[in-house]
């Protein structure tokens, strides 16, 4: 049995803002602008659905 064989693939970690990227390598780095990416869109959808409650309440709340 070969040591890869046996070994534990690493765990994926988070993101971490401001992490020194000097050490990962270029498919590390794609996977990390993956990682962003979908958040990136993660948040914009929770922004859109807050921006559409808040004009739902402006609009019940309007004086007339």
């Amino acid at each position: 049995m070969d040591w890869d064989e046996i070994r534990a693939a690493p765990a994926s970690k988070a993101v971490a803002l401001g992490e020194d990227l000097s050490q990962l390598s270029i498919a590390e780095l794609e996977q990390r602008i993956g990682a962003l990416q979908v958040e990136i869109g993660r948040v914009e959808t929770e922004l859109a659905a807050k921006r559409r409650h808040e004009a739902a309440a402006s609009a019940l709340f309007r004086p007339k």
